[in-house]
């Protein structure tokens, strides 16, 4: 068994066959997948797809391509799916992106802060995007105290003392397919370090498909491919660190 901790199902490129999709999954043995929201429509379109789908749940938040669109209209949004849907297991996804500045700094900044208060106040864990940022995310967690309520830093990217100063917060770092690729070494050897008992993997579906098939569409039935080099690289067999990392996957989301 595995669950697929950061998914888009949504995605325009799932459109013809989003339901055979979600069935080689469950063929595949994920179990559970969570859809990951990142601006108004697409948290409430992973609402909608959590309620039709048993093995699917939600994370409602707005990402930080989209921080500019974060009016207070669509921030008491985000809070209100969160409160009141009950397969909503987390705000996300929340954090800041310096590669394609899609958003002013300074606003990416406020929103994620802002996120991270609606997450303590809800008791609600975080997924938190993190892509050339890193010094300023890992501020900003400290600042707001966000260990008070955890979660994962997705798709990690960043530095052994980055994770290490995460997991001391109480985070899960979780790793997607650039863990396959053959110039990820860097990124393989913080995955060798994180413990296992805050180790996760995801797909981040439809982006970085794993090896063999990336360049082409991911899905979440590819997560069985990001968990077998997992085990290759931290020395355990495939049925260790699925167990494991479901293990995970269940207790941070509550699930």
């Amino acid at each position: 068994m595995l669950i697929d901790t950061h998914a888009h199902l949504d995605d325009r490129r799932f459109n013809r066959d989003r339901d055979r999709v979600i069935e080689r999954a469950k063929k595949e043995g994920i179990t559970t997948i969570i859809h990951i929201g990142f601006d108004k429509e697409s948290s409430l379109n992973a609402c909608n797809m959590a309620e039709k789908y048993e093995d699917i749940y939600a994370a409602v938040g707005v990402h930080p391509h989209d921080a500019k669109d974060a009016s207070d209209d669509v921030l008491e949004l985000i809070y209100n799916l969160a409160k009141t849907k009950k397969k909503v297991v987390a705000v996300g996804e929340i954090g800041l992106d310096y590669y394609r500045d899609l958003s002013p700094r300074d606003v990416q900044k406020r929103v994620f802060s802002h996120q991270i208060a609606l997450a303590k106040e809800l008791d609600l864990p975080i997924v938190v995007h993190d892509r050339d940022a890193h010094g300023d995310v890992l501020k900003i967690l400290k600042e707001e105290r966000a260990g008070r309520v955890g979660g994962v830093l997705h798709c990690f990217s960043g530095s052994r003392e980055m994770a290490e100063e995460c997991i001391k917060m109480g985070f899960y770092i979780s790793f997607a397919g650039p863990i396959t690729y053959s110039n990820a070494r860097r990124l393989v050897e913080v995955a060798r370090y994180v413990p296992l008992d805050r180790f996760l993997v995801e797909t981040d579906c439809p982006y970085l498909t794993p090896e063999p098939y990336r360049g082409k569409r991911n899905e979440p039935a590819y997560v069985k491919l990001v968990a077998q080099k997992a085990a290759e690289i931290k020395g355990i067999t495939f049925e260790e660190l699925a167990k494991i990392t479901t293990a995970n996957a269940k207790e941070v989301f509550r699930i």
